[in-house]
């Protein structure tokens, strides 16, 4: 399994919308995705305008080919990404271990 981190900045004051939006966007587009097996959302305390997307899924080329090669990506962009302030920083991780 393969962990897609987005660290997100959104527009100040728009919080309420874009929560709204992100699980939205992630509920009809995202999780509809090849390979899509499940995902958190973390809003910033310090800084509310911060968000942690985590999304996971069975191969690296679910997301980076058959997600974001395809359209999905753009219905998923077109719900989120007029609240973004600059592009996410997106990278991919493995488990190395874990807690219960």
């Amino acid at each position: 399994m393969i962990l897609e981190l987005a660290d997100i900045r959104i527009h100040p004051g728009q919080q309420a919308e874009f929560d709204a939006a992100i699980l939205r966007g992630i509920g009809s587009v995202v999780s509809t995705a090849k390979g899509f097996r499940g995902f958190k959302v973390n809003k910033g305390i310090e800084t509310p305008e911060r968000y942690i997307l985590q999304i996971f899924w069975d191969t690296l080329e679910n997301h980076t080919v058959d997600f974001r090669g395809g359209p999905l990506f753009t219905q998923w962009r077109a719900i989120v990404g007029p609240y973004f302030a600059q592009p996410p920083v997106v990278e991919h991780f493995v488990l190395v271990g874990k807690s219960d």
